[in-house]
């Protein structure tokens, strides 16, 4: 088990990293120059819409502790590689959703850290583990800004070989996706059971509202509907994988998932419970508006 807290659950995340880098080029970042505007609408749903919604629902649902907490570490989170593939389900704009996705999780490295001590400061009290921002800070770098960072590397130096490689490492991804979520969930299986009835509806509501809230949100300022639609599901849709793998560093643990990972591991069977429904709305949605 210490194996899978130390080493597995960092170096899963790692490569499903690296399968996003290997995936960028110069362009993706440019084009955040050249469409700021959405590009800075959907920063800003990230970074401030989806923590106040979940700071909302902590206080809504009454949720204390290392649960309270772990909603809010599951805020902080970027997206991650799905909402790549569910912009591109809902007929989005995925050029977006790639360079939301990428530079989101570039800037992490700095606000994950900050925000994660703030929250468990606020609501674990006296039973706040000893961690250090800055160690947090290490493993946010080595587990998504080093291996997105190397993924473009080998973009750049060996396009075809990233060619070949790329459709490769995302079934990857997605395998240690669903064995990281599976793992979470075995190792505090009777947390799981315990937390799940009140754990499921608030994270299902947190999810649905985010998504709606971005959606709306994107289309007040004028965006395009493939924007609008991309927007949604980059505020919808939280990298939860990131949530749980950060949890042990946070409490400092060596066995098994701790009580904050438990909202990231919930969240990431619910998203696609009310994640997938509303995409196939939107991409039934043709029209502009």
């Amino acid at each position: 088990m210490e194996i899978l807290v130390e080493v597995f659950l960092p170096l899963s995340l790692a490569i499903i990293m690296l399968s996003l880098g290997i995936g960028l080029t110069p362009s993706d970042f440019r084009r955040v120059v050249e469409r700021g505007w959405a590009f800075g609408i959907g920063a800003l749903c990230q970074l401030i819409l989806i923590p106040l919604f979940a700071y909302v629902i902590v206080l809504t649902f009454g949720f204390t502790g290392a649960i309270a907490a772990g909603v809010m570490l599951l805020s902080f989170c970027p997206g991650g590689v799905t909402t790549n593939v569910m912009a591109r389900l809902a007929n989005g704009d995925v050029a977006l959703s790639v360079s939301l996705t990428a530079l989101i999780s570039l800037l992490s490295i700095i606000t994950v850290p900050v925000l994660v001590g703030w929250a468990v400061t606020r609501f674990m009290g006296a039973d706040v583990p000893e961690f250090s921002v800055t160690e947090i800070a290490i493993a946010m770098f080595l587990i998504t800004t080093l291996p997105v960072s190397i993924g473009m590397l080998i973009r750049y130096l060996a396009p075809g070989f990233a060619d070949r490689a790329e459709p490769k490492l995302f079934v990857l991804a997605g395998v240690l996706f669903v064995v990281i979520v599976l793992a979470a969930i075995a190792t505090n299986w009777d947390l799981f059971v315990a937390n799940f009835t009140a754990l499921g509806p608030a994270l299902a509501v947190l999810s649905i509202t985010t998504m709606l809230a971005g959606l709306t949100i994107a289309g007040v300022f004028g965006l395009t509907w493939a924007e609008q639609k991309t927007v949604a599901v980059e505020v919808g849709l939280q990298n939860g994988t990131l949530g749980i793998t950060l949890a042990p560093i946070i409490a400092g643990v060596a066995t098994g998932i701790p009580e904050i990972g438990l909202p990231a591991a919930i969240y990431s069977v619910i998203m696609y419970l009310t994640g997938i429904p509303i995409v196939l709305w939107l991409r039934s949605r043709r029209r502009e508006s």
